[in-house]
C-alpha cells in the first residue's frame, strides 16, 4: 500500500495547488498554508504597492504580488494549462490567446474547485515557522498564525512542501553612482499602472520580460524610456516601433545632476531608475540549521531543484526553476514529489544526491555561470522535463510545445511589439494538429 502522509502545502498559487491536487491523488492528508484571503498566489492582483517603491525597508509591510494592471501572459494559453486540465476559452471571458491576468485567476478557480483544493486551504493563515521536530526528517512542526488572531498555533505533518513563489523579494542590481543619484527609484514589483511616469525620462534597467511589458505600458505617457541591458550583443538603437524608446548597453554610471551614461558611450539626463532585474528566493519562516542556504541567488543544495539531500523527501521546493514553461515544469515537480513520498518513486541515496549538486554546480563553474543562474533551466529543459515526466512514467511531452514556447519567447528577446494579437492561431492549431496525429 502507498503511504499517506500528513502533508503541509505552503502557499495557494499555481504551485501550492499543483502540489496539493498531486498529493491528494496519491492519497496524502493535505494542509495549504496561505496568507491572503484568496488563492492565486502571484497572479492575484493586489493595487496596493509598498511603502518602500524598491522594497529594501525592513519594517516595510509586504505585499505579496508583482501583478502590474495591464500583465497579459507571455506564453500562449496552450501552454499555461495543465496536462490533463487544459486552460479554455470561456463565454464572456478573455478568450485571447495571450489572456490578461484575470483570466489567468478564473482558471486556478475553477482548477481549485474542480479537484477539491479550496476547502483544504486555510485561508489568512501567515506561516512563522518551519522545523524539524527534535531533528528528525519525518517530523515537521509548522507554526502559523491567522489574521486578526493574537495566537500562534504549531501544528506536526510529517511532510512539508514549499510552494511561496519567487516574485516577492526584489533583486537590485548594483549600478556605480546610484548613492549619487537625486531622482526616483522604483522596483518592478511595485509597479501597477504607467501615470506616476507622466512627462519623465525613464531608464529601464534589465531586458526581461517585466522590461518588455512596462517599457511599452509607461511609453504611453512617458517623454522618453530608454532601456539598458547587459546583452552585449545589442548594439544602441531606436525601437523602430516606438518613436520614444531606445535600447542601450548597461549603466556605466549615475551622477549627482541626474545623467546617467551607458557604457555605449551614450548618456541621457533622467527623472527615474526602474529595476526590472528580477526577484530573490527568500524563505524567512525556513529553519534548517543552515543545511538549506540561499548564496547569490541559489538555493541549495537541492536535487533536480526540489529536494535537499540531507532532508528528503520530507522536504521539499516546488516552483524554483526559472525560464522555462512554468506550469508545465509545476506539475511535473508535484508529481514527481507526490509519488516520492507515497513510495511509488524511490530518491537515490543522499550522497548519491549530493553528488549530483556538486557536478551540476563543477559544471556551472566552469561554464563561468553565476550562482544567481543556477535554477535557470536552459539549454537543458527539455531534458529536464523528460526526466521529470519518466519519473511519473509519462512520455516525453509533444514537440509543439517546445516549438510554440521558443517561439514565444523569440518575440520577446526581439521586442516584437504586438506579437500577443499578432500570434497565427490558424498555424498553431495546425502544427499542434498534425503533432498529434499518431
Amino acid at each position: 500500500m502507498p503511504n499517506s502522509l500528513k502533508v503541509a502545502v505552503i502557499g495557494a498559487g499555481v504551485a501550492g495547488l499543483s502540489a496539493a491536487r498531486e498529493l491528494k491523488r496519491e492519497g496524502h492528508q493535505v494542509v495549504i498554508f496561505e496568507k491572503r484571503d484568496h488563492l492565486g498566489g502571484t497572479w492575484l492582483y493586489d493595487p496596493q504597492i509598498e511603502s518602500d517603491p524598491l522594497s529594501i525597508d525592513p519594517n516595510r509591510e509586504i505585499v505579496h504580488s508583482s501583478l502590474y494592471l495591464s500583465l497579459r501572459t507571455n506564453l500562449p494559453r496552450q501552454l499555461m494549462g495543465f496536462l490533463d486540465y487544459p486552460f479554455p476559452k470561456r463565454e464572456n471571458g478573455d478568450s485571447r490567446t495571450f489572456p490578461g491576468h484575470e483570466e489567468v485567476l478564473w482558471f486556478l478557480n475553477k482548477f481549485a474547485e474542480d479537484f477539491g483544493l479550496t476547502q483544504l486551504t486555510r485561508f489568512n493563515t501567515e506561516v512563522l515557522r518551519v522545523e524539524r521536530v527534535d531533528r528528525k526528517n519525518d517530523e515537521w512542526v509548522v507554526e502559523s498564525k491567522t489574521r486578526g488572531s493574537n495566537s500562534v498555533s504549531q501544528e506536526v505533518f510529517q511532510a512539508v512542501v514549499v510552494c511561496t513563489g519567487h516574485f516577492t523579494e526584489p533583486r537590485l542590481a548594483e549600478v556605480p553612482g546610484i548613492e549619487k543619484w537625486p531622482g526616483y527609484q522604483i522596483h518592478s514589483h511595485n509597479y501597477r499602472v504607467p501615470d506616476l511616469f507622466r512627462g519623465q525620462i525613464v531608464v529601464i534597467i534589465g531586458f526581461g520580460p517585466s522590461a518588455f511589458d512596462i517599457s511599452r505600458d509607461i511609453v504611453s505617457v512617458a517623454k522618453e524610456v530608454h532601456i539598458a541591458t547587459r546583452n552585449q550583443d545589442v548594439r544602441v538603437l531606436k525601437l523602430a516601433t516606438q518613436e520614444n524608446i531606445w535600447v542601450h548597453n548597461m549603466v556605466k554610471c549615475i551622477y549627482e545632476d541626474s545623467l546617467i551614461a551607458f557604457e555605449d558611450g551614450s548618456s541621457v539626463y533622467a527623472d527615474v531608475i526602474f529595476y526590472c532585474t528580477g526577484y530573490k528566493y527568500h524563505y524567512p519562516f525556513l529553519e534548517t540549521n543552515g543545511i538549506v542556504t540561499i548564496d547569490d541567488n541559489r538555493v541549495g543544495p537541492l536535487y533536480k531543484h526540489v529536494f535537499p539531500p540531507a532532508l528528503s523527501p520530507w522536504l521539499s521546493f516546488i516552483g524554483i526553476p526559472e525560464k522555462d514553461t512554468p506550469i508545465q515544469t509545476i506539475e511535473l515537480q508535484s508529481k514527481w514529489v507526490a509519488r516520492v513520498l507515497s513510495g511509488e518513486v524511490l530518491l537515490p541515496t543522499e550522497k548519491e544526491m549530493m553528488t549530483y549538486v556538486e557536478q551540476y554546480y563543477q559544471q556551472m563553474e566552469e561554464n563561468g555561470l553565476p550562482n544567481y543562474c543556477t535554477h535557470a533551466l536552459p539549454p537543458n529543459e527539455v531534458e529536464y522535463r523528460n526526466w521529470l515526466l519518466s519519473q511519473s512514467g509519462l512520455p516525453p511531452l509533444e514537440k509543439w510545445r517546445e516549438e510554440m514556447y521558443s517561439e514565444s519567447i523569440r518575440n520577446i528577446k526581439a521586442m516584437q511589439h504586438g506579437f500577443r494579437d499578432q500570434w497565427d492561431d490558424a498555424y498553431w492549431d495546425a502544427v499542434i494538429k498534425n503533432t498529434n496525429v499518431p
